[in-house]
């Protein structure tokens, strides 16, 4: 993925990103910033204090300094880029902003996005070059205003020690660092939302294709979090009731690039009907194999997934 922004962002309050401080939050508060859902303008709502903004603002600044904003990230990460969203912030919006990291609470800051200017609204990006992990950002803004969003896109880094004493864990879990590479399709639904933590909260938390009117099926492709063979299987079509697949299968990779045509996928789950808003565990129809770094998960033709997990073993 040459695009950072298909990356997951970390500081999602769906994830468990929370804005845990700020120096200033007069206008509107800080806990915007880690919202999942894209920021939205109310023309004539008025708080006591001023304008009504989805975003965090801070009062204007008649003293030298600037404003900041902590956010401990839902998923300790690998940073590879942000976006810093002042959408509907046009004459109230940040002139600059930097961005500090740290590897835990009390730790030390680290600079990895030196003071770079910012447009009013719109989504500003910024790649990221950094193989740290992180836990937690700090936005400085300059010198005052107002920022709708910000998305910290990466790549979730488990906990190595925990990994290694589990006997059996989730190698597509978001949190084991597994990651949705590719998908056929994604027209109601992102991909990522396949391997999100706990159970779905709605059909728009799932990952949904669109009608197939020709041949074929849809896919996605998920990079496991670490190697490991798959042992069990659960795919949660919960909320999806007149739009779930019909059936889906199971092919995994041990190695290569799985976009290549010349990967040599193995199934490990054949073609198993699937019953709608339901969730289903498949473990005597696995046939497990040697570890695999990839899982393609294959559904016929078409239709909507809440969840897939794939508990096993790591290598």
């Amino acid at each position: 993925m040459s695009d950072f922004t298909d990356l997951v962002d970390l500081a999602s309050e769906r994830l468990g990103g929370a804005a845990i401080e700020a120096n200033d939050e007069f206008f509107a508060p800080k806990e915007n910033l880690v919202k999942t859902s894209r920021p939205i303008f109310l023309e004539d709502e008025y708080t006591d204090r001023g304008k009504w903004m989805d975003g965090w603002e801070t009062r204007r600044r008649r003293e030298p300094g600037h404003d900041w904003c902590v956010v401990r990230l839902g998923l300790p990460g690998r940073i590879r880029g942000v976006a810093v969203d002042t959408s509907f912030f046009k004459g109230n919006f940040p002139e600059s902003c930097s961005l500090e990291a740290s590897e835990g609470e009390g730790e030390p800051w680290v600079e990895i996005l030196p003071r770079a200017p910012l447009r009013g609204d719109r989504e500003n990006l910024f790649p990221i070059e950094s193989d740290r992990r992180f836990t937690h950002v700090k936005l400085h803004i300059y010198p005052d205003g107002g920022v709708a969003r910000l998305r910290v896109y990466g790549r979730a880094i488990p906990d190595a020690e925990r990994l290694s004493v589990a006997r059996e864990i989730d190698l597509a879990a978001l949190e084991n660092g597994a990651l949705v590479v590719a998908a056929s399709d994604m027209f109601f639904g992102a991909r990522h939302n396949l391997i999100l933590p706990g159970p779905p909260r709605g059909m728009h938390d799932g990952w949904e294709t669109r009608r197939r009117r020709g041949s074929g099926n849809d896919w996605a492709i998920v990079q496991l979090g670490v190697p490991g063979a798959i042992r069990r299987i659960e795919v949660d079509t919960t909320w999806f009731k007149g739009n779930a697949p019909g059936s889906c299968s199971l092919e995994v990779l041990e190695g290569g690039d799985p976009l290549s045509g010349a990967a040599e996928w193995r199934e490990i789950l054949p073609r198993t009907p699937l019953r709608p808003d339901a969730v289903h565990h498949f473990e005597k129809e696995v046939r497990p194999g040697p570890p695999a770094t990839h899982a393609r998960f294959n559904i016929y033709p078409d239709g909507g997934v809440a969840r897939l997990r794939l508990f096993g073993t790591v290598s």
